[in-house]
């Protein structure tokens, strides 16, 4: 607790169960949202002499970084997601409590669950992530879905899914070619991946499974509104991932903004691309709980937090990963789940630091490095000035990436899956699973 203010009972709310009697004099901590970095920050708090609640609208944590395997049909979402529970389960201090918070207010400590149930705190660590940003266009969304949750994921492999299927019965080679066409946009991390691994398995997964199309003809069109793919790369490296994807078939367009969408295709560049499925991967907005608390924002609607990722003005409150605007070294720190990692555990020590009536030390990020698939053997990575491309940077990113999986299960499974795609190219999660209606339909 910030060392100014006089130790005191936690509130408590006669809606939700109370703390133990023997835990009542202990300081309530709470997390909202078990992504990266709020999961990191529940387990840097293990032991400590708090009641800890942890508050997510899932009951899973999700490793985001692999959620277009799932939209591609590479893995299935056990294998990249677990319960939140099972995870937490050894720590004595904390409960889970699924639910979704609409409200904040840092002034009386308490938090307001959709519901209508109250929680009250002593520290806060608000860890709520990112959404979509169509840039004013949410028309666009039910068009363009994009790629945050494993809802979505499952959306657009099924879109992807269904207009094989479609196009397999159509006619009309007008419609046909619109639905053997498929338009990410968006050059980050997200839009590369999808549209090469999209590309991989129409070229190398269905190609002997249909009698009247030939799905490795199909269209895969990646539309980037910058210069380059992977801004967040050296340029060589940028250049490295066009020229992949320009290899696998993949139609780049850089430098062209998408100024119309709908459900029959895309115009960018003035040039009109007829494609039935669409997939949006070119922005994100910080959750929408952050522009309730008053604190400046930047444009993407992420909190400009102080040096020790508190809420100005509220030394109890700390905000992490991409619902944080966190300046470093002239500039603001992206949204990645190292970030998150390391936010989370900052917010942890400076909780420690302030029970302790310390003053929390300002958060430093340490870059470990950034790394993007692009295909089947072929990836780039990036640590400081070290650069690598290539199938070495490939298996580099399948172990970190293996080793980031939560659970000695996930990993297991999403090895012997790479490996049986590798091996093959076939992916086994084909499954169309949802409502019959079509792409675009």
């Amino acid at each position: 607790m910030d060392s100014s203010e006089p130790t005191s009972q936690p509130k408590r709310h006669a809606e939700l169960p109370g703390p133990p009697p023997e835990a009542g004099a202990l300081p309530h901590v709470v997390i909202v949202g078990a992504g990266f970095g709020g999961l990191e920050a529940a387990k840097a708090l293990a032991g400590a002499p708090i009641r800890l609640t942890l508050v997510d609208r899932h009951n899973h944590h999700l490793f985001q970084p692999l959620l277009y395997q799932v939209a591609s049909a590479t893995l299935s979402p056990a294998d990249i997601a677990a319960p939140i529970r099972h995870i937490l389960r050894g720590q004595a201090n904390l409960e889970v409590l699924l639910g979704e918070v609409v409200r904040v207010d840092p002034a009386g400590r308490s938090l307001r669950l959709a519901e209508g149930r109250s929680l009250d705190f002593d520290f806060l660590i608000l860890a709520t992530g990112a959404s979509h940003s169509y840039f004013g266009h949410e028309d666009w969304a039910e068009h363009a879905p994009g790629l945050k949750t494993l809802e979505d994921a499952l959306e657009i492999r099924r879109r992807f899914l269904l207009s094989f299927e479609r196009a397999e019965r159509e006619t009309d080679p007008a419609l046909r070619r619109a639905l053997l066409t498929y338009v990410v946009i968006g050059g980050g991390p997200t839009g590369v991946e999808l549209a090469g691994t999209l590309m991989e398995m129409a070229r190398l997964t269905l190609p002997r499974e249909f009698r009247h199309i030939r799905a490795d003809r199909a269209r895969v069109v990646l539309v980037e509104g910058g210069p380059r793919v992977l801004p967040a790369f050296a340029p060589e490296l940028s250049e490295q991932a066009r020229l992949s994807l320009a290899r696998i078939g993949v139609e780049v367009r850089l430098g062209q903004p998408v100024t119309g969408l709908d459900a029959e295709g895309v115009t960018t560049g003035g040039e009109r691309i007829a494609a039935r499925t669409l997939i949006w991967a070119a922005g994100v907005a910080a959750s929408a709980l952050g522009r309730d608390l008053g604190a400046a924002l930047d444009r993407s609607g992420r909190i400009r937090v102080a040096p020790d990722l508190s809420l100005p003005g509220s030394a109890h409150v700390f905000v992490i990963g991409d619902l944080a605007a966190c300046a470093q070294d002239g500039g603001v720190l992206p949204g990645l789940a190292p970030v998150a990692i390391q936010q989370g555990r900052q917010a942890a020590a400076a909780i420690r630091a302030r029970l302790a009536g310390m003053a929390p030390a300002p958060f430093r990020f340490r870059d470990r490095g950034m790394m993007a698939t692009i295909g089947r053997g072929a990836a780039i990575a990036q640590w400081g000035r070290w650069q690598l491309s290539g199938g070495l940077a490939w298996f580099a990113w399948l172990f970190i990436h293996l080793m980031l999986l939560v659970g000695f299960r996930n990993r297991q499974a999403v090895f012997m899956e790479w490996l049986f795609a590798y091996l093959t190219t076939q992916r086994r999660a084909r499954l169309i699973l949802g409502g019959p209606r079509a792409p675009g339909g």
